[in-house]
């Protein structure tokens, strides 16, 4: 029983890992261009801000 929770768990951790490292990072073009594909109805208020921040008003954060 518990070995099984152990492994479930471990699965799902490590599904995880993978599917965010092929995520663009935030603030790039790919990513840029992935919200501007994306409906904007389905853009949480994260990623909106995310949006406005690297994409609309893009700063030189030295």
């Amino acid at each position: 029983m518990l070995n099984s929770r152990f492994l479930s768990l471990s699965a799902i951790g490590l599904t995880s890992l993978l599917l965010s490292a092929c995520s663009p990072e935030v603030g790039s073009d790919k990513w840029c261009q992935n919200m501007e594909a994306k409906p904007k109805g389905d853009w949480t208020a994260n990623e909106a801000t995310d949006y406005a921040k690297h994409c609309l008003f893009k700063t030189d954060e030295s």
